[in-house]
């Protein structure tokens, strides 16, 4: 396990929102640092998942909420949701206080829709964390910004991290405590979180899931990972060839909902551009987990396994790429998305700002690739109804190894080895 902190991305959307707001919920997988990255702009907390301590503080609750706010600001919360009735004692300090940064409160589960709340809007900050990029691993040089691409700015930079390496942090994941470990027990991190969701967290949340059943959804999701297969598709997977395993539409989709809620599902939603003709455009979004490292576990994958399957590895390869560019379009108020119309053109990713700029990007393993992939994005560039919308701020094609440059079409060629927020 990684001894020392390594400074998160994250840190600095922490330090403005706790300037801005009353209060910040993080939200985001387990182990993905919430907790580790909370007490470090905390000066007080309390651990609300402590099995020792439990039940003294859902009695406190019930009788005197505000005794387990009280506590030198900014005070963590961890895992507010175990308490729920807490939320309404934070808006209630935050407005009683009128000061900033009062409260950091982490939580790896989304309560369910039906349960009622005051949402906390103006009052209580929403930040999604996941798990650690390239960048924060150490793994990615960080020689091109993705905020450089947005200025337009030339580019240049090597990749320092060989095939192999990049394989090993594939498997590994993003997790914090795995970061370091040595192959013998780095892999350990990815398979134990696959469990406890199926084992542990699925059954918390609701008694009536099967394990088993979750186990096979989840195997399902890792074989069409990175791509937009239907939910029937799913869950035929699901019910095996002879159908001993056959699920319900409503049961599938409360099982999606409950990982989703948990952090595990974390889709790639559909861009909807304005565009000049009438093509159709595809809503349906592409399979991904908050992490590449859970599919690798669930499709038991070693690193040496995954260098003898290119076409796994290529699909993997993709989704470790939508999760950096999730982690560095965040604090640019960006967006991810893919993008697919009637006429078979497909992008694999494109990053909306805030401010209405965007870029779209294209996910290659094999250089040679790049060629057809800059071709896919000219195309794209060249449907968009630039009176509606503006023109790309860049194109690129995130790809593996060699160098980072542009290219005589403007297209940009970058390795995921040398990119960072």
């Amino acid at each position: 396990m990684a001894e020392e902190y390594l400074a998160r991305i994250f840190d600095k959307e922490l330090e403005i929102a706790l300037t801005t707001f009353g209060a910040v919920l993080i939200e985001g997988p387990k182990w993905c640092g919430k907790t580790w990255t909370s007490e470090r702009h905390s000066s007080s907390a309390i651990y609300l998942q402590d099995i020792k301590e439990r039940e003294r503080y859902l009695e406190t609750a019930k009788v005197a909420p505000d005794i387990l706010l009280a506590g030198e600001a900014p005070r963590l919360i961890d895992e507010w949701q175990t308490i729920p009735a807490l939320w309404d004692g934070v808006r209630f300090e935050v407005d009683r206080r009128r000061k900033k940064g009062q409260f950091i409160l982490t939580g790896s589960t989304r309560l369910k829709k039906n349960m009622t709340m005051h949402t906390g809007t103006g009052r209580i900050a929403r930040l999604v964390m996941r798990p650690m990029s390239l960048f924060e691993s150490l793994e990615s040089n960080g020689e091109v910004s993705l905020s450089s691409l947005f200025e337009g700015r030339d580019v240049t930079g090597e990749s320092s991290l060989s095939l192999e390496r990049l394989d090993f942090a594939l498997v590994r994941g993003g997790w914090p405590a795995s970061v370091g470990d040595d192959s013998r027990t780095a892999f350990r991190h990815a398979r134990n979180y696959v469990r406890t969701i199926t084992e542990e967290d699925i059954s918390s949340d609701d008694s009536d899931k099967s394990p088993r059943t979750v186990e096979r959804l989840m195997l399902s999701i890792a074989r069409n990972i990175s791509t937009p297969a239907k939910n029937k598709t799913i869950m035929d997977d699901v019910s095996g060839n002879r159908g001993e395993h056959s699920i319900s539409y409503k049961t599938y989709a409360n099982y999606v909902d409950a990982l989703t809620r948990l952090f595990v599902i974390d889709d790639l939603p559909a861009w909807s551009p304005s565009i000049r003709s009438r093509v159709t455009l595809m809503t349906s979004p592409k399979h991904h987990f908050t992490d590449p490292s859970i599919a690798a576990a669930l499709l038991r994958v070693s690193p040496d396994g995954l260098m003898q399957d290119f076409r796994t590895f290529g699909l993997l390869f993709e989704s470790l790429c939508i999760r950096d560019l999730r982690v560095y379009a965040q604090p640019l108020d960006g967006e991810v998305y893919h993008y697919r119309d009637g006429s078979d053109l497909e992008v694999d990713a494109v990053v909306h700002l805030y401010d209405g700029r965007w870029g779209a990007i294209e996910i290659k393993m094999g250089w040679g690739d790049i060629e057809k992939a800059a071709g896919n994005l000219k195309k794209l560039r060249d449907k968009i109804d630039i009176e509606h919308m503006r023109k790309p701020s860049f194109l690129m094609v995130l790809t593996t190894g060699g160098f980072a440059f542009r290219r005589e079409d403007g297209v940009y060629v970058v390795p995921i080895e040398c990119l960072r927020d």
